[in-house]
Parts: structure tokens; C-alpha cells; sequence
């Protein structure tokens, strides 16, 4: 049983196409006569854009896609889309089981998961899709980008003005940072296992020689990812005279299997991940006294933490963000996490199920960590405004303009305008996406490939990490103050490209957000025209695939 038919209605108005008609015009560009009675209420570009829609393919293996799709984030995922999609009379519950289903075995094509593979394999001859619960979705959607295009809009504006008031003879005289250190460094890696959590931290050092102590950089991974992924950071800190520390944390995926729970990771991952850096640091100090290798090279006083996705959130905990118990429980609740767009808010939400402990208990702050690059990170409810109001210590937040996994506007943008630490840098890559600033995995490794599109320009994003972690780490780890003046807007404007925009900005206020998040802003901010009514199924069919399947990658 595979699906022939699409019917699409509103009202008492139906309209019906074959997919095999969809899957021709995907594969060779040929429109036949089914299609041709829509094509003038289609332009040629909307079309063209179909096209790679129908067609985007991700290799996931249907056991992975199977044990996502029970997880609490997947079985969302599949909710909204049987919004959607459905049988002609079937029942919610089947209908649900149908589109998993579909999912799983089309992940299993020679091809890949494809939107096309997902309708050929759906269990029912015809897919209905009901336009007006299409609609109302769509409005929340558009209202959700409209707000994402200010906000990122209004980000931009105050960059220009931040530039515009800095003396333009200081930034001249500057000299060009390094893209290369002249320093030699040394790799080791050390197996630290902590007996109190029963966890295997197998951890890269990378050690330059240099005549002093070094000040240590610590980075620490998303989920699903490993030490490698951030190689191309660890070198280029290494080469500029810094000891670069680069644990692994263990994976949830192992757990999570054994377990065969829903959840998407442990909750005990909050409080193990900030954990695993305070051992390592605890035992590099050991090392520092005892081990030849080790012994007075290493400045455990001052410390800075790099962390991207859930190594974000890492980095802010050490840096002194508290766990915001008060705003998770009104954030999680059955009716917020159902018409979520953030996806996110799943995983943050499973803090809730830590033990009861006091909130000094809770304190992941390591008063060794002096600044903090969070990328990526979600933020929102598992820290909320009073969660990181505590922090303290300089910070940089770099978001994504399409990051679909941890939203720029709710995970980066809002969170930085609570910050009260003047010491705070925002930065948007324009154009990015959650995975961009992720170094390539090692040849052994086990993650998901993932398709260029998904990715973006990841060459210039490294580039735009390590040319801001550099002045930032040296000015407030390594108490450079003369690499300050790279940490403005203006440097950032002199970095940035055509292919990934870069903004920076050191100020955003709640107040200045709160126009561009009012339902009835009707400023001159420009946005991003959204398509017709058709493509736009088309996409938000695309949108909610790719967050599937990023969310999948992210596990």
C-alpha cells in the first residue's frame, strides 16, 4: 500500500493530483497534464523551488529514525505534521502510527528519506491535507518568522550604530590578527574517569610550547557529536599560546537505548555535563603538580569555556547561569509544549525530572572559568532572565539566522537583551544554521553526514569563530587588554562576507526587542516574503522534515 493521490481541500472545494505526477516533475522537470491545470497559479521560480523540496534526501538508518520518532520530540514532530497529513476517515491514533511508519521506511531507500519516499510509502492509497488547519498553522509560522526577521533586522541596525561611534583611526592601526599562532603544540590524550558518576571522559589536550604558563580553553561538544568536531578550534587556540582542553562527553544515545526511555537525553546530563569539566580541571591540576608533562604549564586560574548546542548551555552553567526551576514548570506545560515551534523547549524541559536539591546545590558555577563563548546554546527556559542575570563573567552568544534546532530569536537574541553583565557580545551569523560552526567528524566516526544545505558556508563560519574566540579569550582569559578593540562591531563588519553575513553587537535591551516581538508592529523593518499558499506546504513540509532530521543528527 503506498500513496497515489493527494487531495487537498477547503471548505467544500477539493483539488486532487497524483504523486507519481510530482515525482516525474521532481525527477526530470516535466510537468504533465494532471499538474498543468495548476501551473498558472504558480510562477516559474516558485516551481523551480519545488523541485530540490521534493527531492532533499538525508542517509539516516530506520533504526535511528525509529527510535527518534518515540522519543517526546519525535512523537511532537509527528503530531504537527498529521496535522496535515491524514487518511480520509482515519482515526488520530492510526493516523499518527501511519505517517511514523511512512518515515521509518522511507529512511531506508537507496536514496535516503526524501518527501517523495515519505508519500510513496505512506500506508493508505490517497493523503488528505486540509488548507484551512493549513492556514491557521501557517499564520502562527509566518508570525513566528515576521517576528525572527525584525528581530535579526533590528540586531543589523544597531551594529551599524555601534559602528558608526567607534574611532575609525583606533580600528586602522590595528594590525591583522594571525590565522596561524607560532607556536608548536602537543596532543595528549588522557582517559579521566570520575568513579562518583560512573563516567569514561576521554579527553584531548593540546599543549603549545610556550616558556610560561598557559591559560587553559576548555571545549565542550553538543550532543551526538565528539571531541573532533571542534579540531579545527583546539589547533588554531593551541597555535596562539593557549592549552586547549577538548573532553568527550559520554554519549546519550547508548543510555537511551538501554533504557528505552522517550526522552530525548538523561536530565541528569544537566548537571554531568558542567560536572565532567570540573573534574577534568580537577584533575589537571593534579597533573600540573605531579606529571612531567604536565607539570606548571597549565594556568588553572584562568580558564575559558567554548560550548556549541548543548556545550553552549555547558559553557553559560560554568560560567554562572543557574537552572531557572520556576520558569521551566510555567514554560512546560502540556499546552505550551504542544504548540511549540521551538524545538528546543523539549529538551530543556527535561530538567524538570532532576531531584529535588536546594538551588545552591544547583550552582554549576566554577569560579576557575573567567569568560565564556556560548554558540548555539539553549537558554531560554532552562535559565530564563533570573538564571542568567547570575552570570558574572564576559560572555559571547552566537546565534544562527536558520537555526531550526535552538531559534536564534527565543534561544540567543532574547536571552542576551536579560543579560546585566556589561561585558556581553552578540553575534548572528546571517545565513547559518545549528551545525555550521561544527568541525568535520574523524573517519571513524559515527554521525550523520550531513547535506550541504543543512550545514551552509561552514568554512567561513569556522573562520568567523576562531577570528572572534581569539580577542575574546586573550582579552578576558589571558588579560590581554589590547586585543579589546577587535571585540566590536565594526571588526566583525571588516570580517564579514556575502556568502555568511556577521553582525556583533554589545548592547540589546528588552525594551528595544519588545516593538519587534508585539503582534502589532507594523514597522518598516523589512522581511523575507514568504511563497504561495502551495509552495508554502511545500516548505513548511521541508521545514518540519528538517527539523526532524536535525533534531535526529542533534541526539
Amino acid at each position: 500500500m503506498a500513496a497515489e493521490k493527494i487531495y487537498a481541500s477547503y471548505s467544500l472545494l477539493e483539488v486532487s493530483f497524483p504523486v507519481i505526477s510530482l515525482e516525474v516533475y521532481a525527477k526530470t522537470g516535466l510537468i504533465d497534464n494532471e499538474l498543468a491545470v495548476y501551473q498558472r497559479y504558480i510562477s516559474l521560480q516558485q516551481l523551480q523551488e519545488l523541485r530540490p523540496i521534493l527531492l532533499g534526501s538525508l542517509k539516516i538508518s530506520p533504526a535511528v529514525a525509529s527510535q527518534f520518532l518515540y522519543t517526546q520530540p519525535g512523537e511532537f514532530l509527528v503530531r504537527r505534521l498529521a496535522e496535515l497529513i491524514k487518511t480520509k476517515s482515519s482515526q488520530s491514533e492510526s493516523g499518527l502510527q501511519d505517517l511514523r511508519l511512512a518515515i521509518i521506511l522511507a529512511s531506508g531507500e537507496p536514496e535516503g528519506l526524501t518527501l517523495l519516499n515519505l508519500l510513496r510509502k505512506y500506508p493508505s492509497s490517497n493523503i488528505h491535507i486540509n488548507l484551512a488547519d493549513t492556514l491557521e498553522i501557517f499564520g502562527e509560522l509566518e508570525k513566528l518568522i515576521s517576528q525572527t526577521n525584525r528581530a535579526i533586522a533590528l540586531v543589523q541596525q544597531k551594529s551599524h550604530l555601534e559602528v558608526a561611534t567607534i574611532e575609525k583611526e583606533n580600528l586602522s592601526q590595528l594590525p591583522n590578527l594571525p590565522t596561524t599562532g607560532k607556536f608548536q603544540a602537543k596532543k595528549y590524550t588522557i582517559k579521566f574517569f570520575d568513579f562518583n558518576r560512573n563516567r569514561l571522559l576521554l579527553t584531548d589536550v593540546y599543549l603549545p610550547n610556550v616558556q610560561h604558563s598557559a591559560s587553559v580553553i576548555v571545549i565542550s561538544h553538543g550532543l551526538g557529536l565528539d571531541s573532533s568536531n571542534f579540531r579545527y578550534l583546539a589547533n588554531h587556540l593551541a597555535s596562539q599560546g593557549f592549552a586547549v582542553v577538548v573532553p568527550n562527553h559520554p554519549n546519550p544515545r547508548q543510555s537511551l537505548i538501554k533504557s528505552k526511555t522517550s526522552e530525548l537525553v538523561e536530565p541528569g546530563e544537566f548537571t554531568d555535563r558542567p560536572l565532567d569539566i570540573k573534574y577534568i580541571l580537577d584533575q589537571l591540576e593534579t597533573a600540573n603538580q605531579f606529571d612531567a608533562n604536565f607539570k606548571g604549564r597549565l594556568n588553572l586560574q584562568q580558564v575559558g569555556v567554548f560550548g556549541q548546542s548543548f556545550g553552549g548551555y555547558t559553557a553559560l552553567a560554568l560560567a554562572g547561569a543557574r537552572i531557572n526551576f520556576e520558569q521551566l514548570k510555567k514554560d512546560c506545560t502540556p499546552a505550551g509544549l504542544r504548540n511549540t515551534w521551538n524545538m528546543s523547549l523539549m529538551l530543556q524541559c527535561q530538567a524538570l525530572e532532576l531531584p529535588t536539591k536546594s538551588e545552591k546545590e544547583y550552582n554549576l558555577r566554577d569560579e576557575r572559568v573567567k569568560a565564556a563563548i556560548a554558540v548555539n546554546p539553549i537558554t531560554s527556559s532552562i535559565f530564563g532572565q533570573a538564571g542568567l542575570n547570575q552570570i558574572q563573567t564576559p560572555v559571547m552568544l552566537v546565534g544562527s539566522s536558520e537555526d531550526t534546532v535552538a531559534p536564534t530569536l527565543a534561544e540567543q537574541i532574547l536571552p542576551f537583551s536579560w543579560l546585566t553583565n556589561p561585558q556581553k557580545y552578540l553575534v548572528l551569523l546571517l545565513g547559518g544554521t545549528h551545525f555550521s560552526t561544527i568541525g568535520n567528524g574523524n573517519s571513524g566516526s559515527q554521525q550523520v553526514a550531513l547535506p550541504a544545505e543543512m550545514v551552509g558556508d561552514a568554512f567561513q563560519a569556522r573562520a568567523y569563530i576562531k577570528a572572534l574566540s581569539l580577542p575574546f579569550f586573550q582579552a578576558y582569559v589571558a588579560k590581554r587588554p589590547q586585543y579589546l578593540p577587535y571585540l566590536n562591531a565594526d571588526y566583525a563588519k571588516t570580517l564579514s562576507t556575502q556568502s555568511l553575513g556577521l553582525s556583533l553587537v554589545q548592547s540589546l535591551s528588552s525594551q528595544e526587542l519588545s516593538p519587534v516581538l508585539d503582534n502589532n508592529f507594523y514597522g518598516v523593518i523589512p522581511e523575507k516574503k514568504l511563497p504561495s499558499t502551495i509552495i508554502k506546504l511545500g516548505f513548511w513540509i521541508l521545514d518540519i522534515g528538517v527539523s526532524l532530521l536535525h533534531v535526529m543528527i542533534f541526539l
